[in-house]
């Protein structure tokens, strides 16, 4: 095969230059400033949670872009370092197809975006480590194709924040009627809490079976499926929330408050901690041809995520046995439901929201590098390996995402006010307008 000689900007025409670099800079300007007027709105409608949200995210595409700023300035100092060539022969995502005195090469196949990008000065680091019997730690090849990862992860990282948002938010406006009906309802409103009351122990605690902590974990399991919130329950912790904090039934809007703490909730998941970058970097090294690694790796969000939400649910059963036992002592009536952070993991609500956050970003990086193979290598390549790892792998990212946003992340904001946490923020926080939620 004929060799394609590399063309430096020496050789290009200026037109061409100019029309690349306005491209880019045109796209990236409509980026940052479609940023800056969704900050405004936000902070012009008093949404502080969101807006703090959102700088958030933008802190972290701005470090996913000094990443990439570092990849670009360390990219000769790093082709420069040589390493024995039987180190390459350890932990490969794909199996080496040749071997060439003393040290093995190959081709990844079917990739679907064929390009020479050796430059002279590229070349000159392979030669370098070639005369001493070595190979380069990393190619140009291989720069570029960490770049395309980064991009990819800032994309899927930002879609994934969008879906929680649309699909969180449409689930709490489900429950707006609910506020509403109790607000109108004729009659006294102790009546009709205590009727919906009755309703929630009927159906979680009343009963020896239900009483059995297997059977009410199997209950609290399946629960978040078929009915993760009913009005009555919504109405007994709504009824348990305000006699705990001396509140006005027709004054305080506890929906309002629940969708502040959603909106808080989102701007913890937004962000990426240090442990979540610690797991890329793990997630990465054990990308090992035959481990099969990432079709594990993909049951492992969807694992928490069920554990998580029955845990939720399983709180909700234990507050409704809680009350129906205070009922059946003397003195104790009227009961309602008690918060308090002993149902809770630990005793720290938080830590389920740390779950949920893990669960969010892991799944989001295994859909963004499923996106990036797809797009480097193919659909053929042997880093996808078998198309039903594939397709298992995209039905269980696309499970978690709608599950946790529509379903996990809405029932933590519910169930989290059940805490003492949440009374500590009713204090400290002051009342905003509605959400755009």
């Amino acid at each position: 095969m004929e060799t394609v000689e590399p063309i430096s900007l020496y050789y290009k025409p200026t037109w061409v230059v100019a029309a690349v670099c306005f491209v880019i800079i045109l796209i990236s300007l409509f980026a940052e400033r479609g940023l800056n007027y969704l900050g405004k709105c936000l902070t012009h409608s008093n949404q502080d949670a969101l807006f703090e949200a959102l700088q958030k995210l933008k802190a972290e595409l701005m470090l996913l872009g000094f990443i990439s700023l570092l990849l670009n300035v360390f990219q000769g100092l790093i082709s420069q370092i040589c390493i024995p060539s039987h180190f390459e022969s350890t932990m490969l995502p794909c199996k080496k197809h040749t071997e060439i005195k003393g040290h093995e090469n190959y081709s990844p196949p079917a990739i679907n975006n064929e390009r020479h990008l050796l430059s002279e000065k590229s070349g000159s680091f392979s030669d370098h480590c070639s005369l001493q019997g070595k190979v380069p730690l990393l190619s140009t090849e291989s720069f570029h194709e960490l770049h395309i990862l980064i991009f990819v992860v800032a994309v899927v990282h930002v879609v994934s924040c969008a879906v929680i948002l649309v699909l969180g938010g449409a689930r709490i406006r489900q429950w707006k009627p609910w506020e509403d009906s109790i607000k109108v309802a004729a009659g006294p409103a102790k009546v009709t809490h205590r009727h919906h009351l009755n309703n929630v122990l009927k159906k979680l605690a009343w009963g020896y079976w239900r009483r059995a902590a297997v059977i009410s974990w199997i209950i609290s399991f399946f629960k978040q499926f078929y009915s993760s919130v009913t009005m009555s329950e919504y109405i007994a912790l709504r009824e348990g929330f305000i006699m705990t904090n001396c509140l006005s039934h027709q004054e305080f809007d506890f929906h309002k408050d629940m969708v502040e703490s959603l909106e808080r909730d989102f701007r913890h998941v937004v962000g990426i901690s240090w442990y979540q970058w610690l797991f890329v970097v793990v997630f990465l090294a054990l990308n090992v041809e035959g481990w099969h690694t990432y079709f594990w790796l993909s049951f492992l969000p969807i694992v928490l995520l069920l554990l998580v939400g029955a845990k939720l649910e399983h709180i909700i059963v234990r507050l409704a046995q809680d009350v129906d036992v205070m009922k059946k002592h003397p003195g104790q009536e009227p009961a309602w439901v008690r918060p308090s952070d002993e149902y809770f993991w630990f005793n720290r609500p938080r830590l389920l929201l740390d779950f949920i956050h893990f669960i969010l970003f892991q799944n989001a990086f295994e859909i963004a590098f499923f996106f990036w193979i797809l797009w480097t290598y193919g659909f053929h390549s042997c880093m996808m390996e078998k198309k039903g790892y594939i397709i298992t792998r995209l039905i269980i990212g696309v499970i978690v995402q709608v599950l946790c946003s529509y379903i996990t992340l809405p029932l933590y904001a519910l169930v989290t006010k059940m805490g003492t946490a949440s009374m500590a923020e009713l204090v400290s926080v002051p009342v905003q307008s509605p959400g755009i939620i």
